[in-house]
Formats: C-alpha cells, sequence, structure tokens
C-alpha cells in the first residue's frame, strides 16, 4: 500500500525541474501520505573532501521556528551554580558525577547533553554510550560551555546541528508537515545560509552542489540552488 503511495507522491513531481524553495516546500506537504506527522528534512550536497579536517562542514543553528518538539536536556556540571543555572533554564535533569553514574547505568532519557568544561574528563568515560548516538557534548557545537543556561534554552528553542557526512552530504529536519509552508520555509533558510557561511577557505569549485526536500516518507525535490542564495 505505501509502495502505491509513494508512486502517487512521486508523480507530482517533476524529477529533474529546480524548484524554488517556496514551491518545493508547498509541494512536499501536499504530497505527504504517511498517516504520522512527517518531518521535512532538506539535503544538502557539498563541495568539500571530509576526510580532509579543514573541509569538516560543522555547526549549529537555532531554526526561528523551532521543530515542533521541545528537547529533553540534560546537564552535567560540577559547580553546583552552574546546575542551579541550568535548572533555572530547563533543563530536565542536571547532576555532576552522579549524572555520570546513571547514563552509564543505562539512563538515555534525554534528545541532548551539555556539560561544562571541567566535567568532560568524567563525560570523556561516556563515549561508547553517547557517541554512536550522536549525545557526546563537543564544544563545536555549544553543548561543552560555561555558559550552560543560554545552551539549555537554545537547545530547547529548536537548536540542531549540521554536519557533513563521509559522502560531503548534510541532511537536516526543517520542520513538521502540519508547519504552515512559510514557517518550514523560514527554517529551511536558515539552515541554508547558516551551511553558505559555513564554506571552508579550502573547497574548491561549486560548493553547493545540490539541495534537496523531501518528508520522512516522500520523494526527493529538487530546490534551485538560485532562490536560496547558493
Amino acid at each position: 500500500m505505501a509502495g502505491k503511495k509513494f508512486t502517487a507522491a512521486l508523480a507530482q513531481v517533476e524529477l529533474t525541474k529546480l524548484y524554488p524553495l517556496p514551491d518545493a516546500i508547498s509541494l512536499a506537504k501536499k504530497i505527504a501520505f504517511a498517516k504520522f506527522d512527517e518531518t521535512v528534512e532538506v539535503t544538502m550536497v557539498l563541495g568539500v573532501d571530509p576526510r580532509k579536517a579543514d573541509q569538516l562542514v560543522r555547526g549549529t543553528i537555532v531554526l526561528p521556528h523551532g521543530l515542533g518538539k521541545t528537547k529533553k536536556v540534560a546537564v552535567i556540571a560540577g559547580n553546583p551554580e552552574k546546575q542551579r543555572e541550568a535548572q533555572e533554564a530547563g533543563a530536565d535533569e542536571v547532576g555532576g558525577d552522579d549524572l555520570v553514574d546513571k547514563i552509564k547505568g543505562g539512563y538515555l532519557d534525554f534528545d541532548a547533553l551539555i556539560s561544562t568544561p571541567d566535567m568532560m574528563r568524567s563525560v570523556g568515560t561516556l563515549g561508547k554510550v553517547l557517541g554512536p548516538r550522536g549525545l557526546m557534548p563537543n564544544p563545536k557545537t555549544g553543548t561543552v560551555t560555561l555558559d550552560v543556561a543560554n545552551a539549555v534554552r537554545e537547545t530547547k528553542a529548536g537548536k540542531v546541528e549540521y554536519r557533513v557526512d563521509k559522502t560531503g552530504v548534510i541532511h537536516v529536519p526543517v520542520g513538521k508537515v502540519s508547519f504552515a509552508a512559510e514557517k518550514i520555509v523560514d527554517n529551511a533558510r536558515s539552515l541554508i545560509d547558516a551551511v553558505i557561511k559555513a564554506k571552508p577557505a579550502t573547497a574548491k569549485g561549486k560548493y553547493v552542489k545540490k539541495v534537496n526536500v523531501a518528508t520522512t516518507m516522500g520523494p526527493g525535490i529538487l530546490v534551485d540552488p538560485g532562490s536560496v542564495g547558493a
């Protein structure tokens, strides 16, 4: 049944056409067919060589309209004052070495983990647990910081990470099908602008090779790079 629905959705997409971003988003919403609220994702194919450290495109951005889901945020801080700041900012779980031990024991009921720099020696022992899940705190993504309150608020507000994979591709969610098209477009533009600004100085040739929009279950829709300033 899903195969028939996908085929029907695909039939409404001109596969070789480059759609302006707003048109691509509107079409993605129109042809979404799943019974759940699908995620809308932007895929960017970049002209970089991720094997080279100076061409690793990575960063974070707070999407203007969030992702429709409030993330559960855990904070590991050794200083009681920093723990209090995290709690006041809305962190769902706060602790020091006790929280490290809790995670070692199997606790993983959070979507993001923030740590103060002084606790990274302890947090580093959780690499095998956190690494494969993409939860290891990292200074580059703002999750290793002394400003835990701001980090918690940004994460709750819809901060997402973008990172080029080993094939030179970035995949990032920018909203839900239930969002107004204008909000998804705003989120997508914010992401694309951030990735463009993160262009490595050593990248040669065309930087943004392809931009694609798709829902969780739907077909990809090619975006006209010119419509997003690429």
